[in-house]
Parts: C-alpha cells; sequence; structure tokens
C-alpha cells in the first residue's frame, strides 16, 4: 500500500476512534446525570414520607399531652359543678377536697414544665418540627428542579443533542405541586 494510503486510513480509523469515544463520553454523562434527576427525586420522596412519618406521631404526642392536661381542667370542673350543686356540708366538703386534689394536680403539672403548660411546649415543638420538615421538602424540591433543568440542557445542546436522540434519551418532567397543594393544609387534634 502506498504511504498516502496508510495516511488516509489512519485519519479515517481516527476520526472514527474519535466519534466512538465522544458518543461514549457523551452517553457516560448523559447517564450519569439522568442518575443524578432520579436521586434527587428519591431525596424529595425521602423528605415527604419524613413528613408522612412525622406528623401522625407528632400529632398523637400533643394530644396525648393535651388529653393530661384536659383531664385536669375536666375534673377541676366536675368538682367545681359539684359544689355547686352540693346541698349539704359533707357533700360541699367532698366536693371542695375534688376541687383541691384537682387544682393541687394542675399546679404541679405547672411547676414541673415550669410556666408554661406542657401542652404548648408540644405544640411549638409540633410547628417546629412541621416547619422545618417543610423547609427540607423546599430544599430537596428546589435540588431536583436545578438537577432537571441542568439534565435537560444537556439534552438540547448540539451536538449532544444528537446522541442523545440516537440513544434515547428523553427530557424529565420538572417538578409539578399537586392540585390543590397551593392550599395550606389543615392539622386538626380530634
Amino acid at each position: 500500500m502506498k504511504k498516502s494510503t496508510l495516511t488516509v486510513i489512519g485519519i479515517i480509523g481516527i476520526i472514527v476512534v474519535g466519534i466512538v469515544g465522544y458518543f461514549i463520553a457523551t452517553y457516560n454523562s448523559l447517564a450519569t446525570a439522568e442518575n443524578s434527576v432520579d436521586a434527587k427525586w428519591s431525596q424529595v420522596e425521602n423528605v415527604m414520607q419524613r413528613r408522612a412519618d412525622l406528623i401522625p406521631n407528632l400529632v398523637n404526642s400533643v394530644k396525648g399531652s393535651m388529653q393530661h392536661e384536659t383531664e385536669i381542667f375536666t375534673a377541676i370542673t366536675e368538682a367545681r359543678k359539684e359544689y355547686n350543686q352540693a346541698s349539704t356540708p359533707s357533700e360541699k366538703v367532698a366536693a371542695n377536697d375534688k376541687i383541691d386534689q384537682s387544682v393541687g394536680t394542675m399546679v404541679s403539672v405547672i411547676k414541673e414544665s415550669y410556666p408554661q403548660l406542657a401542652s404548648n411546649e408540644n405544640v411549638k415543638t409540633l410547628m417546629t418540627q412541621l416547619e422545618g420538615t417543610e423547609n427540607r421538602i423546599s430544599v430537596e424540591r428546589r435540588n431536583y428542579i436545578t438537577e432537571v433543568q441542568s439534565y435537560n440542557q444537556n439534552l438540547v445542546r448540539f451536538p449532544k443533542n444528537i446522541v442523545a436522540k440516537m440513544l434515547g434519551f428523553e427530557k424529565k418532567a420538572n417538578f409539578k405541586a399537586d392540585a390543590g397543594a397551593e392550599k395550606v393544609p389543615d392539622v386538626s387534634f380530634e
């Protein structure tokens, strides 16, 4: 073979190796970007699951604490009612003893929880935990949106767009809030 023919074959070989190398590098970068998008969405789901797990536990915890204090106030109310309905001195003494016992229990609860009732602290904790969880969800959604934007930009930029179409890479849908998500959810202790 002539030297010029070998040079042409060598140049063609280098071009083919370059094109194949580019395809491999592009495929790997797009596959990595696609996996990164999927991982970001998994993290969004993770923090949403945290919220789903957290809220019932916190609500039940607050309900339990409030139930204890509700029992104290119910006992005081019932004792006062008995006192007002009492007609004999012995009935009044018995009703007064119930009031003293209930008020003593209430004072103990107030002293133990310092000047604030335990339910107030639990409600504050609930609200702090919910706010923190919502902030985490917002951050993870933002990270997901950024990752999808970066991935989708790679798919539309020349010459990666040609390789992406040939290898079957498709744009990822960005985050869409659920219908009604613009409304603040109610938290009920009932």
